[in-house]
């Protein structure tokens, strides 16, 4: 297991060996979360980095990664646990043939046991929440609550006890408590509003569009085998982008994918035809398409192209 940061700069530095360029302010939140251990609340576009944050903690930590991908519908037995209905049942079958033959006093109290032991922890599934703060593992994990704003907003009642102590109650068998607090990374692309009460638990980042210095480094990290010139040029372009009325931004993300495709095409520089032949994989919305394609897409390449020779 690798021991935690001591401080901002080395935290950030940290990142950086696992391939994670990350501004001082998003550092700084990181070094904070894991001294006070308090979950981290990371809000921002799409492709901005926020998933890769936990990704990169896992392995900067040597702990594990439990990730739970919110979703419309989400509830406690998908999220947290949730009893084996088709084994209790088993075993009330098998129990209440082993009862037949005895007497009505002997029959009461072992149904008396078997209702206690129907809601015991052979018969608990524990899900993703639950794993995460099990009070019998050696190494608390890195504990990913994804796209918390996918969920449906009463979910968010659910989490309140475990962002507050690392603990989940369930009223058949009590309260499990973690032995040492996860890591807790919630991330949100902010399609809705998150309950202040989730807020107040956490500490708070917004994770915004980088800097083209800092997309240029990110390039460098996750691209290297693109050249200096193609890379200025790419970020040129998605920075470009970026200030355009679009419906749905480009992010990260996507310039990293974009470069790598640039790479399998043996680009060197951009041109019109290969931007005109690739924009899909920077836009995804066919309405972003068109409206770049042909002038706007000529007028950024320009851009670059000054830029480059001025």
């Amino acid at each position: 297991m690798s021991t935690e940061p001591s401080s901002i700069d080395d935290t950030q530095q940290a990142l950086l060996a696992q391939g994670y360029v990350a501004e001082r302010e998003l550092a700084c939140a990181v070094f904070l979360a894991l001294r006070l251990q308090r979950p981290l609340f990371l809000e921002g576009e799409p492709g901005t980095g926020k998933t890769e944050i936990a990704k990169t903690l896992a392995a900067m930590l040597g702990r594990p990664l439990i990730r739970l991908q919110c979703y419309e519908g989400l509830d406690m037995a998908g999220a947290a646990y949730e009893w084996n209905y088709a084994r209790q049942m088993l075993e009330i079958q098998l129990q209440a043939q082993g009862l037949n033959g005895q007497e009505q006093g002997d029959q009461r109290v072992d149904r008396e046991a078997l209702s206690r032991d129907l809601f015991g922890e052979r018969f608990l599934i524990p899900r993703a929440l639950l794993r995460a703060i099990d009070p019998k593992q050696d190494l608390a994990p890195v504990l990913l609550i994804d796209e918390l704003d996918r969920a449906d907003e009463p979910f968010e009642a659910f989490l309140l006890e475990l962002l507050s102590d690392f603990q989940i109650s369930i009223p058949e068998l009590g309260t499990i408590k973690a032995r040492q607090p996860p890591v807790v990374i919630i991330t949100s692309n902010r399609t809705r509003e998150i309950h202040d009460a989730v807020k107040r638990r956490c500490l708070y980042h917004w994770v915004g569009f980088p800097s083209a210095e800092r997309e240029a480094a990110i390039l460098r990290q996750r691209v290297p085998g693109a050249s200096a010139a193609l890379a200025a040029q790419i970020v040129g372009f998605v920075q470009g982008l970026r200030g355009i009325d679009l419906y749905k931004l480009p992010g990260v993300a996507e310039t990293i994918e974009w470069s790598r495709a640039l790479l399998e095409l043996n680009a060197l520089v951009l041109d019109p035809q290969t931007v005109h032949d690739t924009l899909g994989l920077l836009l995804k919305y066919q309405d972003d398409i068109a409206r770049v394609q042909g002038s706007e897409a000529a007028r950024l390449l320009a851009q670059i192209q000054a830029e480059a020779h001025g």
